[in-house]
């Protein structure tokens, strides 16, 4: 006890173990105020169904303050992606700066705004492309949904009963949406309001019919099983009619992807070829404008070739 070195180190180890053990307690009383906000303001939980934790939620909870970040809320639950609008916006952000930068530092400088539009737009094209991807899935589901009902309501059983019983039965997407019609009924909607909701969520021709004859049966009665059972053998022909349609469409839609691409890569070849072309190219007036004609022309040859690929069923 009379060395001083020892009471020193002593004194150290005392006080940096004391250090940490209030930073761990300041941090954790921290999270557990910020998840006691998050739950009184109504905004995203701290955690997914799964554990994963959520980002970025102040950036979140202001979003969905603002007329964007409720289009984009609308347009991700339509997709069923595990994330939050804030999320979403900060991992588009940082794309499309990557983007900004890539673009301005392999081919030329103006090409980093034009870049940058470019991941804006492909962002918007992929929650397209997850929704569609949804309903999609969600329709070759659709047979399975209407029997489950029918079987249900043969049973005796009442439809919002039917409709939670197919929910639990389901894999998802179609089991997680009736879960969702059967929690708005539980809250006291109608089913009207739950399944046009339903309808406008995951728009197809199938649904519609669906959910048209689930409401008037419910509205009018009359004989619901018959008419669902009817409706199954439509869909399964619907079904593989779509299957048919998307095979022999493949190759056009493939077709409209590469004609882009090839663009890039005739962009990449010039001015790897000759150093310093398209800087050159971009730096008039008359070069950026001719250069943005052929992207114009190329986005144009892209839509009229899904266009002419797009085949209603």
């Amino acid at each position: 006890m009379n060395n001083p070195t020892l009471l020193a180190l002593g004194a150290t180890v005392l006080c940096c173990t004391l250090a940490v053990a209030g930073v761990h307690t300041f941090a954790s009383g921290r999270a557990q105020r910020q998840a006691l906000v998050d739950r009184l303001a109504g905004g995203a939980p701290a955690r997914t169904v799964g554990g994963r934790v959520r980002r970025f939620t102040g950036v979140d909870r202001r979003l969905r303050r603002t007329r964007l970040g409720r289009t984009i809320n609308l347009r991700l639950s339509a997709t069923g992606l595990d994330l939050t609008v804030g999320e979403f916006a900060i991992y588009v952000t940082a794309v499309v700066v990557a983007l900004w930068l890539i673009a301005a530092a392999t081919l030329a400088p103006f090409f980093g705004p034009v870049a940058a539009l470019v991941g804006v737009w492909s962002a918007a094209i992929f929650l397209n492309w997850q929704r569609q991807k949804r309903i999609e899935a969600f329709i070759n589901q659709l047979p399975d949904v209407a029997r489950l009902i029918a079987n249900a309501t043969a049973a005796g059983l009442a439809l919002r009963t039917a409709l939670a019983m197919a929910a639990e039965e389901l894999e998802a997407p179609a089991g997680e949406e009736l879960a969702r019609v059967a929690d708005q009924l539980t809250l006291g909607r109608s089913i009207d309001d739950a399944l046009g909701e339903l309808a406008e969520r995951l728009p197809s021709r199938e649904l519609i019919v669906l959910v048209t004859t689930l409401v008037l049966s419910n509205k009018a009665g009359g004989s619901v099983v018959s008419s669902l059972r009817n409706l199954t053998q439509t869909l399964e022909d619907r079904k593989e009619t779509r299957r048919e349609v998307r095979t022999m469409l493949s190759e056009v839609n493939a077709t409209a992807f590469t004609v882009p691409f090839l663009g890039l890569g005739s962009l990449v070849l010039i001015n790897s070829s000759n150093e310093g072309a398209l800087a050159r190219v971009t730096g008039s007036p008359l070069g950026q404008i001719l250069v943005l004609v052929s992207l114009g022309l190329y986005t144009v040859g892209f839509f009229v070739i899904r266009r002419l690929g797009k085949i209603e069923v």
